[in-house]
């Protein structure tokens, strides 16, 4: 059972953007003590204020978890109008809390977007030639190329040049789990930093997500 905990990291909190995308894992970080969340009630919660996204990723690792045998609810099941991306006063806190405690959750898988970052590419296609004649047919004997040279070419047609321009976004996520049972000082047992460039299709996006996370963590 110590290698399903592994696989909580897996959760990320996107809008939608349209391109393909691209997965890296930065760094990773584990406690001794992973292994204690496995017996745990786990709330996922992702940390946006798009709903779309929020639903798509945490039932994904709501899905991946329970494959695993680990008992996981998504957030938006049990507290559908909390809105996990707004500034929390202190009262907020408490309210939250005892959210947790009323419902009997004692461990919690967390994503948040640490950095976004822009940048502007051009990609410059064509300026060559293309389908250039066959040696030696095309060219025949010496006195015809002599005679018209400029009328044989081996360049083939050209292809003009085109430039297009567009903008591509790079995110920062940080995954934190947090088993709730433990003292203060000994809460968090796992962390992962990802960068996702340019995520297009919500779904397929938290599948890479969850598989690139599971991968860097389990050994």
């Amino acid at each position: 059972m110590k290698k399903t905990i592994y696989s909580i990291m897996g959760l990320t909190t996107l809008l939608v953007f349209n391109s393909c995308s691209s997965v890296k894992v930065l760094d990773s970080w584990k406690a001794e003590n992973v292994s204690s969340i496995n017996d745990k009630n786990i709330i996922v919660i992702a940390r946006t204020e798009n709903n779309q996204a929020r639903i798509a990723f945490e039932n994904e690792i709501v899905n991946q978890l329970t494959a695993k045998g680990l008992k996981a609810t998504a957030s938006f099941t049990k507290f559908p109008k909390l809105n996990p991306d707004e500034k929390v006063s202190e009262d907020k806190q408490e309210q939250i809390k005892n959210l947790l405690i009323n419902e009997g959750f004692n461990a919690v898988v967390l994503t948040v977007i640490k950095d976004i970052k822009e940048a502007t590419r051009t990609v410059t296609e064509g300026g060559y030639y293309a389908g250039a004649t066959l040696y030696p047919r095309y060219y025949r004997g010496f006195y015809g190329y002599y005679y018209n040279p400029m009328s044989y070419s081996s360049f083939g047609n050209y292809v003009p040049e085109t430039s297009t321009t567009f903008t591509s976004k790079t995110f920062v996520l940080e995954s934190v789990a947090y088993n709730l049972a433990e003292p203060e000082d000994k809460q968090l047992i796992a962390v992962v930093t990802t960068q996702i460039e340019n995520p297009s299709n919500i779904t397929k996006v938290a599948q890479e997500y969850v598989k690139a996370i599971t991968k860097s963590l389990v050994k």
